[in-house]
């Protein structure tokens, strides 16, 4: 009798676990979607020590740019149909695939954690910070995302990748703000006559 009534409370806490679980799930999912534009600081962390900060504007559907700031000479600009990495050092253009940048999961217009397409690998959730591991179709050669998100108000905070070769990459945003009035020009690529164009994609 004592174990039965002890399986009956774990099933319980276990219910009670998942339905919270989703219920946060359904605000991470209506945040993300909710995001018409983002323009917020970034600095950009990786495994192998190297460090770069900037400016990232986001405009939905699938426009981004990213200032790179000095001594990082780098730009990457999405307009909708492709993204170009341009290494100004090098004086070089790349085309990128949307798949190949992870941004590209909160750039869609609808965002649907379904645990097919999207699939949640490590969900983890404390008083200050909610942090969600995703592994989604489409992401190339990526592993999961994380997303970090602070809880009062909800705030896209983090995000964290581990890149072809192994690197984990962590990108944080500082003074983000939502839903700013931001020109489409921002997100027009303008190739320098002198720049040669590289068509393969950036690994």
């Amino acid at each position: 009798m004592k174990k039965w009534f002890l399986s009956v409370i774990c099933c319980l806490c276990s219910f009670n676990v998942q339905a919270q679980s989703a219920e946060n799930i359904q605000k991470i999912e209506t945040y993300l979607n909710n995001i018409k534009s983002l323009e917020a600081t970034f600095v950009q962390m990786a495994s192998n020590g190297a460090t770069a900060e900037g400016r990232l504007f986001i405009k939905k559907p699938n426009k981004i740019r990213m200032e790179y700031a000095d001594p990082t000479n780098v730009l990457i600009v999405g307009d909708g149909e492709f993204i170009v990495y341009n290494d100004l050092e090098l004086d070089q253009v790349t085309h990128i695939d949307y798949d190949d940048i992870p941004a590209s999961l909160i750039l869609a217009n609808d965002i649907k954690i379904d645990g097919k397409n999207i699939k949640i690998t490590d969900f983890y959730q404390d008083s200050g910070s909610t942090s969600i591991t995703l592994d989604y179709a489409g992401k190339g050669d990526l592993g999961p995302i994380t997303l970090v998100f602070s809880n009062n108000p909800m705030e896209l905070k983090q995000w964290k990748i581990i890149d072809p070769q192994s690197v984990e990459v962590i990108v944080s945003l500082y003074d983000a703000q939502k839903d700013v009035e931001l020109s489409d020009k921002i997100f027009e690529f303008k190739k320098k006559s002198s720049s040669p164009l590289n068509y393969k994609k950036k690994r």
